[in-house]
C-alpha cells in the first residue's frame, strides 16, 4: 500500500454522494425510524450497511466482474431485487391504508433481527450497488495499487455507508420528525409505496 492516503478522497466523495442520495435504502431506513423509533432504524441501518459492504468485498476481490459477466447471475439478482421492492411497496401500501399504530412503511419485519435481515436483503438484491462499487474502486486506484489500496477503499467507503445509514436513523427518529410523521402517516406511507413500487417495476422491466 502506498504511503499517501490522498487516493481515498475521490472514491470517498463519490461514494458519499451515491450512498446518501435518496433511494430505496435511505427511504427504507428513514421510514422505519419515523414509524418505529431509533432502535428499529439502527437495526435496519446495520443490515443495509452489511449488505452494501458485502458488495464492496465482492467488487474488490474481482468476483464482481464475474457476476457482471455471467448474465444469469445478474438477471437473478435483478429479478429478486425487483420482487423485494414490490413486496416493500405492498407493505407500505398496507400501512398507509391500515389503522393508526400500524408498523409503518417498509417495516413488515418484526424485531431487530427481522429489520436487520430486511436491510441486508435490500442492498444485497440491488445490482446497482455492485456497479457503483466498481466505479468507486476504479476511481480511486493509484498506479501500482495492490491489495492494501483495495482494502482501504472498501473499508473507508463501508464506514461511510454505515455512518450515512446510521445518521438517517438518528435524524428521522427525532421526536419532532416522528410527530410530523404521525400527523401525515398515510400520505408518507403512500408516497413510500409509490417509490418502492416504481423502483421495483423499473428493476423487473430492466430499466434500472
Amino acid at each position: 500500500m502506498t504511503g499517501d492516503a490522498a487516493f481515498l478522497i475521490a472514491p470517498a466523495l463519490a461514494f458519499f454522494v451515491a450512498a446518501a442520495s435518496p433511494g430505496p435504502a435511505t427511504l427504507s431506513v428513514a421510514a422505519t425510524s419515523m414509524a418505529r423509533g431509533r432502535a428499529a432504524g439502527l437495526a435496519m441501518a446495520a443490515g443495509l450497511s452489511m449488505g452494501l459492504g458485502s458488495w464492496g468485498v465482492v467488487a474488490a476481490t474481482g468476483l464482481g466482474a464475474l457476476v457482471l459477466a455471467w448474465a444469469p447471475a445478474l438477471e437473478l439478482v435483478r429479478l429478486a431485487g425487483g420482487a423485494f421492492l414490490i413486496w416493500l411497496a405492498w407493505q407500505s401500501a398496507q400501512s398507509a391504508l391500515g389503522p393508526d399504530g400500524a408498523a409503518g412503511a417498509a417495516s413488515g419485519a418484526k424485531g431487530p433481527w427481522g429489520l436487520f435481515r430486511q436491510g441486508l436483503l435490500l442492498n444485497l438484491l440491488n445490482p446497482k450497488a455492485l456497479l457503483a462499487w466498481g466505479a468507486v474502486i476504479a476511481l480511486g486506484m493509484p498506479a501500482g495499487a495492490g491489495a492494501g489500496e483495495f482494502a482501504a477503499i472498501v473499508a473507508v467507503c463501508s464506514a461511510l455507508g454505515c455512518a450515512i445509514y446510521g445518521g438517517y436513523a438518528v435524524l428521522f427518529s427525532l421526536p419532532a420528525v416522528r410527530a410530523g410523521y404521525a400527523h401525515a402517516r398515510r400520505w408518507i406511507d403512500g408516497a413510500c409505496a409509490a417509490v418502492f413500487g416504481a423502483a421495483g417495476g423499473a428493476l423487473l422491466a430492466g430499466r434500472a
